[in-house]
């Protein structure tokens, strides 16, 4: 018998249940990763404004109960999704040079960003337009990790001597990522080298200048 039947009185097809009992036995870490991995799938999909939790449960083999257990919503699941495909590129680049670390880190960010991470902010900014309340929320579950890669970076060029420690401020941290972005939201991906490359050369580097004297 089919799990989808069509109901006597209107005619209109029922939604189907699923057996629960037939979902496979898995927990903890296991369970997350599966989820993960689902979101990530159903966000590259179908997109942000017809992701659904329910989407998500059925393409993990999960109770919708799971879920929510984990996450309050879709906004810090798929924040959470995104985050967890990022977690490959996590060491510092280091060529050498301010520069070429500062190329590398855009260059990478403009790749992520034309994959499920870009659909993920378009589509959590219009959930903080439609409910300002949200936005702390989505802030909480937001990580820093491409901030603290740019730290990281400029804290290398400190101790070659290439760059005066008092440049090494958040709002100079943050310039080149928001230019980023800023392009990314109003012209799309893929981002061209040569929106990258100007970033860096006319915006980051005059930032972080040389040492005094030097």
């Amino acid at each position: 018998m089919s799990a989808v039947s069509n109901d006597a009185a209107t005619g209109t097809p029922e939604e189907p249940v699923m057996d629960h009992r037939k979902l496979p036995r898995r927990r903890g870490a296991a369970l997350n990763a599966a989820i993960l991995r689902a979101a990530l799938d159903e966000l590259t999909e179908v997109g942000y404004a017809r992701f659904t939790m329910e989407g998500v449960a059925e393409r993990a083999q999960a109770s919708k109960a799971s879920l929510y257990r984990r996450w309050p919503g879709r906004a810090e699941l798929v924040l959470d999704a995104a985050h967890h495909a990022l977690s490959t590129y996590a060491t510092p680049p280091n060529t050498g040079s301010l520069r070429g670390d500062f190329v590398t880190v855009l260059t990478e960010t403009s790749r992520v960003l034309a994959g499920p991470m870009g659909e993920a902010l378009r589509g959590l900014l219009g959930d903080m337009l439609a409910s300002p309340g949200r936005m702390a929320e989505v802030r909480e579950y937001s990580g820093g990790r491409t901030m603290r890669m740019m730290y990281d970076v400029v804290s290398q060029a400190v101790d070659r001597d290439e760059v005066d420690p008092a440049a090494l401020t958040e709002r100079r941290l943050e310039a080149g990522l928001a230019l980023l972005r800023y392009h990314f939201l109003f012209n799309g991906a893929p981002i061209p080298d040569e929106v990258v490359t100007g970033i860096v050369d006319d915006v980051m580097m005059p930032l972080f200048p040389p040492p005094p004297g030097k």
